[in-house]
C-alpha cells in the first residue's frame, strides 16, 4: 500500500505530460494489483473477495416446504438448529458439518438428512468451496403424509446416517428445483420425501416410539401457536385449549413434530422475521414486530437458529449471481 499511493500520484502527474508513459505506469499498477489478488487472499481485499463469493437464495415457504440454494467458500454456518427436516443434495465441492457428535462430509450427488432440532454447522471441506440445494419441510406436513402412507399416526422417521445415496430422496430434491413451487407440487414432494425417509429409516436404527399421542389435541396446540406467533405464549394457555398437562403436551408434541412447543413457537416467530427481512424492513423494526425484547435478543436468537446474523443473512440474499435466482433454478438443477 505504501508503494501504490506514490504510484497513483505519479500516474496522475505523468498523465498531464505524457499519455504513453501514464499507460505504462497504470499497467504496472494493474500487474501489482493482480499479484496481490493471487497471493492467497491476504489482507482486507482478499477477505472481501471471499465474502462476495458466497450467496444464498430461497423460495417459499409454500405448503410447509421451503427451497434453499447456496454457495459458500470457507465457513458457512456456525452451530445452530431449526425445527424442520432438512433434506439436501450436495452439488459441487465437499460439504462438511458437525452433527450428533461427529464430523460428517458430503460430496456431489450425496444426500444430507438432518432431523429436526439437532445442532449442526457447515463449512467447505476444500478451498474450492461447496454448493448445495436443500429442502426444509415442516414436520407436521411429513406427519400427515406418513399417516396416509402407514394408515396410522406414527413417530417421525429417523435416519441413523445423515449422509447417504438414497436415490428416492435425491430424485425428489432434483425435481423440486425444476419447476415453480406451488401447493400441489409441494404436496407431491412431501409424499416423495416421506417415502424416501421411510426407506432410509429401515436401513438404520429406529427410534423407540412414544406412547399414545392424541393427534387432534396436539394439532390444536400447533394451530394456536401458528396464530400467536408474534408473542410469548404461556404454558397455562396451551393447557387450557388442549386439556393436557404441560408435560404431557410437551412429550406428545415432540413425538409428532420433533421439537418442543417452545421451540416450535420460536421458529414461527423467526419465520415471521425472515418475511420482514425479505421485504427490506429495518432490522430494529423486524425485532419489535416479531416480539423480541430488543434487536440484540433478536440477533442472538436468529443466529442460534440459522447460523447467521440477520444482517449477514440479508447481505447474502442480496448477492446471488443472476443465474442463481429461484426463477432460473430449473436451468441449474442438472
Amino acid at each position: 500500500m505504501i508503494l501504490l499511493v506514490p504510484g497513483v500520484i505519479a500516474a496522475t502527474t505523468v498523465k498531464r505530460r505524457n499519455a504513453t508513459t501514464c499507460s505504462v505506469v497504470v499497467r504496472y499498477l494493474q500487474r501489482m494489483h493482480s499479484k496481490e489478488a493471487r497471493s492467497g487472499g491476504e489482507g482486507l481485499e482478499g477477505s472481501c473477495t471471499r465474502t462476495a463469493a458466497s450467496w444464498i437464495a430461497s423460495t417459499g415457504p409454500v405448503g410447509g416446504v421451503e427451497l434453499f440454494r447456496a454457495w459458500f467458500a470457507g465457513e458457512a454456518y456456525q452451530k445452530h438448529r431449526h425445527d424442520t427436516y432438512a433434506i439436501g443434495l450436495t452439488d459441487r465441492g465437499v460439504q462438511v458439518f458437525d452433527y450428533r457428535g461427529s464430523a460428517r462430509s458430503s460430496t456431489p450427488g450425496q444426500v444430507v438428512l438432518l432431523y429436526p432440532d439437532e445442532v449442526h454447522d457447515g463449512r467447505a471441506g476444500t478451498e474450492e468451496g461447496f454448493g448445495y440445494r436443500i429442502i426444509y419441510v415442516e414436520p407436521s406436513r411429513l406427519a400427515e403424509a406418513l399417516r396416509a402412507l402407514r394408515g396410522r399416526p406414527c413417530p417421525l422417521p429417523f435416519a441413523a446416517e445423515p449422509v447417504s445415496r438414497n436415490a428416492k430422496l435425491s430424485r425428489a430434491v432434483e425435481a423440486a428445483f425444476r419447476a415453480p413451487l406451488q401447493s400441489l407440487v409441494a404436496d407431491s414432494l412431501i409424499v416423495d420425501l416421506a417415502e424416501g425417509l421411510m426407506a432410509e429409516e429401515r436401513g438404520g436404527v429406529r427410534r423407540i416410539a412414544s406412547s399414545h399421542v392424541d393427534v387432534r389435541v396436539v394439532e390444536r396446540a400447533r394451530e394456536f401457536l401458528d396464530t400467536e406467533r408474534t408473542r410469548v405464549v404461556h404454558s397455562a394457555e396451551l393447557e387450557a385449549i388442549t386439556g393436557l398437562t404441560r408435560y404431557d403436551l410437551a412429550r406428545q408434541f415432540r413425538s409428532m413434530f420433533g421439537t418442543s412447543p417452545y421451540r416450535y413457537l420460536l421458529m414461527r416467530r423467526l419465520d415471521f422475521a425472515r418475511e420482514r427481512i425479505h421485504q427490506e424492513r429495518p432490522l430494529v423494526e423486524v425485532a419489535c414486530e416479531a416480539g423480541f425484547a430488543d434487536q440484540a435478543h433478536f440477533t442472538r436468537t436468529f443466529k442460534s437458529a440459522f447460523g447467521l446474523t440477520p444482517a449477514h443473512y440479508r447481505a447474502l440474499r442480496a448477492s446471488p449471481p443472476a443465474q442463481s435466482t429461484p426463477s432460473s433454478w430449473s436451468s441449474l438443477a442438472r
